[in-house]
């Protein structure tokens, strides 16, 4: 069993943890659902692959003992929001990190309450402004039922109440008829450029002619002191 001091690990790291493209996808499910750490997407990670190991065995059963068993792992999985009611072992086999994800309660929480980057999700839910019911939830990666999420609310005293409020009643710019006429469109900015540029070229005089013009001052100056 081990020492409860050192409890086992819940995640594995990657195979290729220097693969540039698994790098830069990781990056980018850090960034899309605020994650603090790379650790808490090998969890996530780790999780959905126990699931899915969990349906491939089932599919591996007779049908008498698949069809007792199977229904308590859907019942789960239904649970949670991961897939319907009526979802079969290959929906589970289809399903991604990102799904997983999604049921976090810091996504729940953006998406809820439109909250403008997942970071400040985050520091609400961490910092107790974000109730279950009647109990503070601060586990960003907490995983929410489908039952609980109805019961998602703000603390009544928390200062996040006015600042969604101002977000809610922030006017959204509309683009206006005299916005339109203002604005130059394109084309006719590059026609303008083009005749600018045309008598700029209409307006310098060659090089050609300013050198005749040069040789015949010099044939002058030269006659005159001849003379």
């Amino acid at each position: 069993m081990g020492d409860p001091k050192y409890p086992r690990r819940l995640w594995r790291k990657p195979k290729r943890p220097l693969n540039y493209e698994l790098k830069m996808e990781e990056l980018k499910t850090l960034g899309t659902f605020g994650l603090k750490t790379k650790r808490e997407l090998w969890k996530a990670r780790t999780e959905l692959s126990r699931v899915r190991k969990q349906a491939r065995s089932l599919l591996a059963l007779r049908q008498e003992v698949r069809q007792e068993k199977e229904p308590i792992l859907m019942r789960s999985l239904t649970r949670i929001g991961l897939v319907n009611e009526n979802s079969t072992l290959d929906d589970v086999l289809n399903l991604k990190v990102t799904d997983l994800l999604s049921r976090r309660f810091q996504t729940v929480v953006l998406k809820k309450f439109n909250f403008k980057t997942p970071y400040q999700a985050r520091q609400a839910v961490v910092h107790g402004h974000i109730l279950i019911g009647d109990r503070v939830v601060n586990i960003p990666s907490y995983v929410v039922s489908v039952d609980e999420e109805k019961n998602i609310r703000i603390v009544s005293d928390s200062s996040l109440n006015d600042l969604i409020s101002k977000l809610e009643k922030e006017p959204i710019l509309e683009v206006t008829d005299e916005m339109e006429s203002n604005e130059q469109p394109a084309e006719t900015k590059a026609e303008n450029v083009e005749v600018k540029q045309v008598e700029n070229t209409s307006n310098e005089q060659p090089t050609e002619t300013k050198a005749e013009n040069v040789e015949v001052k010099q044939v002058e100056n030269t006659s005159t002191e001849q003379s």
